[in-house]
């Protein structure tokens, strides 16, 4: 009997091992397994050798590291997308760009099917789902890790049953994800919000008790909202960001630690790292305040909030997003020019901005002698602004 053919998105790790085991040695699948290279410093090809092992026909690594960078970082990027004002989308912005891959191989191959390794409490099964969903609804989705509903610890002795080797351990039994944007740790002694998180939890950061002293400075220089130089050195996005990691990596900036709110409705503690990420939005909003427009900058920052709700929600591929990238993408031809930064122990921050475009005029701004600020025009301005409130506070005074 031919076996239907089934595209999984194999990462590597605990749970998407199991579950191609189950699928390839249990099921009546031929599973091609889908190593997505987004930016993450693993060996993908270990992986391969294991997701043959286990029982794939095929292991297909497919490199979506430009893509990811230009199609998805980029716009987050111009978005100033952070997550509740903190989490920069990093496994969040990758899940599209997977899906759109799994459903291109889906199609090459002539797959019926495409599964994840999601459980039924995280956010990746909504993203995967819905986005797969939106570029083809004729595609069955299988969730078998939420089917079976088999937990961290059942993951792992059925890998120890079965010879499956992965680094999970009950001594380190960490959830991990990483790509370009950075790297996510949860599960084990993180789940309880109230322990502090162990050392081994990170790996791209040092301790920000232990990270280098001397103050460091780095001027980053953007192009129409996107980083183009650091230091004077032409770079892309990719670049700009394995740089930043580096130098913020080193005093121990970017690590976050958060309780965040789950679309499935639960609170979760989660632990990023993401030096390059942040700095780059830091440096990037800061340059949009002095080249953007008063009501365009306010409208922007505001659809901010809601672009990176859609995106953690797992509605990349959704029309109001759409509209919105349409929006912000067309706030960014301003946004031109140089930032300065400096990182110490646990920070970075913005110390110096300039722009050919820059709205800041020093002849209206100053308050010495080269001011050309009309101070005569403020006495009407003022009172007509006001006159509403006058006009309200004569008929009901203020007690």
């Amino acid at each position: 009997m031919t076996r239907k053919k089934l595209v999984l998105a194999y990462s590597g790790g605990l749970d998407t091992s199991v579950v191609l085991h189950q699928l390839a040695n249990e099921g009546d699948w031929e599973v091609i397994a889908v190593l997505a290279d987004v930016g993450q410093d693993e060996d993908l090809d270990a992986a391969r050798e294991r997701a043959v092992a286990a029982g794939a026909s095929e292991a297909y690594i497919a490199d979506l590291q430009s893509e990811f960078a230009s199609e998805f970082v980029a716009p987050a990027l111009a978005a100033n997308a952070l997550y509740e004002r903190r989490y920069p989308l990093i496994s969040a912005l990758s899940r599209p760009c997977i899906a759109r891959a799994l459903v291109r191989i889906a199609s090459e191959r002539g797959a019926a099917a495409v599964a994840h390794g999601c459980t039924g409490k995280g956010n990746d099964q909504v993203r995967f789902e819905v986005s797969i969903r939106a570029l083809d609804p004729e595609l069955e989705v299988l969730a078998p890790i939420r089917t079976s509903r088999m937990n961290r610890d059942e993951a792992m002795e059925y890998a120890a049953e079965h010879g499956i080797p992965v680094k999970a351990t009950k001594k380190s039994p960490y959830s991990i994800d990483m790509n370009l944007l950075g790297r996510t740790a949860e599960c084990g002694v993180l789940e309880d919000p109230w322990n502090e998180p162990p050392e081994d939890a990170f790996e791209i950061t040092s301790n920000p008790l232990e990270a280098a002293q001397e103050p460091e400075q780095v001027v980053v220089e953007f192009d129409q909202g996107l980083p183009s130089a650091i230091d004077g050195e032409i770079c892309d996005i990719q670049s700009a960001i394995e740089h930043l990691d580096k130098v913020g990596g080193r005093f121990g900036f970017g690590r976050i630690d958060m309780v965040e709110n789950r679309r499935v409705g639960i609170k979760s503690r989660e632990i990023y790292e993401a030096p390059g990420a942040l700095a780059l939005i830091l440096a990037h909003a800061d340059l949009e305040d002095l080249t953007l427009e008063r009501d365009l900058l306010h409208e922007k920052r505001v659809i901010e909030s809601r672009w990176a709700d859609l995106v953690y929600d797992g509605l990349w591929f959704s029309p109001l997003k759409s509209a919105y990238d349409a929006f912000i993408a067309g706030s960014q031809e301003r946004v031109c020019g140089e930032v300065r930064l400096r990182f110490a122990p646990g920070t970075c921050q913005v110390i110096g901005r300039r722009s050919p475009l820059a709205l800041y005029d020093l002849d209206l701004a100053t308050y010495e002698a080269s001011d050309t600020f009309r101070h005569e025009d403020a006495e009407g301005f003022v009172r007509l602004f006001g006159l509403g409130i006058e006009t309200w506070a004569r008929k009901s005074p203020i007690e």
